[in-house]
């Protein structure tokens, strides 16, 4: 599949030295082998059919949009829109084929056709327009996530249920999006070692000025090139909402980034004129195999992030080892068939290597799975606020007091992350598995997943639709919107006007909570809403936004935030009227919502007693895992929590 392989400087004698320049010209592969490994010698887990499978899967994605970028990066390029241009793609694909009624196969081109349009604009402003990669890019990273959210209006949209087969299996087992990532990668390989677009890329790469004193149509070529990253992309998205079985606005963040870790990580060179496919897809097999198996192994997302942050250093460290070592890339297209023929027997000795060894390590787990400890798994959809983390203290203590070995996840409110840790979940075979929805749609295939295999779901927090739950452990935010609601507008009289903070656009709990609010202030036709905006959950997105809208509504009366981290945020920039001319409602009940009630700044917050819902969620995942009758639904009550009632409040 490659077409540059590396040659290494004549010296490097004997078997040492063959050892030596094996490892460094097959770095990624030997690589990938260490940790294929080490991941079976630490996880009994890991080396199973399904899991295997999953790791496919989860690799997939990140794959399709690697090998769009490879295109890009052995051009000398960088493409940081991959992501968004994927999230916009598929909502492209699900509003033409649901609200707008195209059939479905003009609906399918309508979406490549927009990564494709991206794509061109991308290469246009590049090429033409004289703008650095990176920044041309970057807006593009902008304007498709923005054109994205408008689309579907903040909201997930239903995938059609013919494109959705793209997310499956054949014949139960073969997951579709593994051969669909084979396919793409089959594509690029054949793309760069057999056309004359491929040869470009490597001739812009090595050097664009001579490329161009060459005769080639650098303008030309850059935007061909910049279109195949946007088609790979619309591909990537559908395989994406696919899994899902939604269009999710949001889908795909930070995904460029993976794309081109897994790029770098594959042996090919940000300064152009290097890569292969057969890399690019090393490289995000071993992305997905880090992260599969630190799930496994229950390490903590964060550290996650920094584990994949030192692999990616060391990648570029093998790359400027490599070089130093006398590592040079032959012409491009000018690969003879010996290093073919050289390259695919490493590849058919690393396998029987790889088999060997793993198949030896694996023995080390035969007949080790003694106890009775049940195992329960809890996928949160952010560790990234203090509502959530509350709700992981509830069920660390109470798994603690239980006996239960619970495993906690962080999908970082990414829906794909979390459909990931689900199946990682499921493989390991755990007694049952507790989920807090990124997003109730898009959790639901990875919930039938788990049905299949006859694990018991406890949904916490959010419902899951589509899917089977033994219980829903939650406090209603529908309701928590309309107690905010009466609270703000008895304490304005009646009568004022208001501004609203949303939550991250496309999240369950942000549409309910604010549909709540909406329908309980329709008893107040006195109140007026002057301004809304999403500030994301975040406190600090929470300060920016109402100092925005404090420039354009200076007189308002009170703030509803769905959540206490922007009303925190809210009260910081409203300074001194805060609690005094401008009353401010959070939701929530979190610690530091509940120390600004006492001190007064905030006046009040729909509390919904997270480390209940935590505690409560483990005892009845526990109660499913012995076969005893669960409650379908229990209901944690939301209160209103004021300066007059904050000192007996407990959460």
């Amino acid at each position: 599949m490659a077409t540059d392989t590396l040659k290494s400087k004549p010296g490097a004698q004997g078997a040492s030295g063959g050892v030596r320049r094996l490892l460094l010209e097959n770095g990624a592969l030997t690589a990938l082998i260490v940790l294929v490994v080490a991941m079976s010698a630490l996880s009994g887990d890991f080396l199973t059919a399904d899991n295997l499978l999953n790791v496919g899967v989860q690799a997939a994605v990140t794959a399709i949009l690697a090998f769009g970028v490879t295109f890009v990066i052995v051009s000398a390029g960088i493409d940081l829109s991959v992501g968004s241009v994927a999230a916009l793609s598929a909502t492209v694909l699900a509003w033409s084929a649901t609200e707008a009624g195209i059939p479905v196969a003009l609906a399918v081109l309508l979406s490549v056709a927009t990564g494709i349009a991206c794509g061109l604009v991308n290469g246009f402003l590049i090429s033409y327009g004289k703008l650095p990669p990176f920044i041309a890019t970057l807006a593009m990273l902008s304007v498709g996530r923005g054109l994205s959210l408008v689309i579907s209006q903040g909201s997930p949209i239903a995938f059609p249920e013919s494109v959705s087969h793209l997310g499956d299996t054949l014949g139960g087992w073969l997951p579709v999006p593994v051969l669909v990532m084979i396919v793409m990668g089959l594509i690029t390989a054949f793309v760069l070692g057999r056309t004359y677009i491929g040869r470009s890329m490597y001739a812009i790469g090595g050097n664009e000025e001579a490329a161009r004193l060459s005769g080639l149509r650098v303008k030309r070529q850059k935007l061909a090139i910049y279109a195949f990253s946007g088609l790979f992309a619309a591909a990537a998205g559908i395989v994406l909402a696919s899994r899902l079985s939604s269009a999710q606005p949001q889908a795909a963040q930070g995904y460029e980034l993976d794309a081109i870790a897994a790029v770098v990580i594959g042996g090919a060179s940000l300064a152009g004129g290097t890569g292969k496919a057969s890399g690019t897809l090393i490289g995000a097999l071993i992305l997905a195999v880090l992260r599969n198996g630190l799930n496994l192994l229950s390490v903590s997302a964060f550290w996650q992030q920094v584990v994949i942050g030192v692999v990616i250093a060391l990648a570029v460290l093998l790359d400027t080892l490599r070089r130093k070592a006398g590592a040079t890339t032959p012409a491009a297209g000018t690969s003879g068939g010996g290093n073919r023929g050289r390259q695919a027997l490493t590849y058919v000795i690393a396998a029987v290597v790889a088999v060997a060894v793993v198949g030896a390590t694996s023995l080390l787990h035969n007949g080790s799975s003694g106890g009775k400890t049940q195992k329960v798994g809890l996928s949160l959809s952010t560790l990234n606020n203090p509502f959530f983390v509350q709700i992981r203290d509830g069920a660390e203590e109470q798994a603690k007091k239980l006996g239960v070995d619970l495993t906690v996840t962080d999908a970082q409110n990414d829906a794909s992350q979390q459909a990931n840790q689900l199946q990682n979940f499921t493989s390991e075979g755990l007694s049952s598995i507790i989920v807090n929805p990124v997003d109730s749609d898009a959790a639901g295939p990875s919930v039938r997943s788990a049905n299949k295999d006859d694990i018991p779901v406890i949904a916490v927090d959010r419902g899951v639709n589509e899917a089977e739950t033994a219980a829903l452990v939650a406090s209603d935010n529908v309701e928590g919107g309309e107690l905010g609601a009466k609270a703000l507008a008895e304490k304005l009289g009646g009568k004022g006007t208001i501004a609203i903070l949303q939550g991250q656009a496309g999240t369950s709990a942000s549409r309910e909570r604010g549909a709540g609010f909406a329908a309980g202030l329709k008893e107040y036709p006195g109140i007026k809403v002057v301004a809304k905006q999403p500030a994301d959950f975040d406190r600090t997105k929470g300060l920016d936004v109402m100092t925005n809208l404090l420039q354009a509504h200076p007189d308002i009366d009170g703030v509803f935030a769905e959540n206490d981290e922007m009303a925190l945020g809210a009260i910081k920039a409203l300074g001194s009227k805060a609690g005094r001319s401008v009353q401010v409602v959070g939701f929530d009940g979190t610690p530091d919502g509940l120390k600004a009630v006492q001190g007064g700044t905030l006046f009040a917050s729909v509390a919904q007693q997270p480390k209940e819902l935590g505690r409560i969620a483990v005892q009845n995942a526990l109660r499913a895992a012995e076969d005893k009758k669960v409650e379908q639904t229990v209901k944690v009550p939301v209160k209103v929590v004021t300066k007059e009632n904050v000192a007996g409040f407990e959460g």
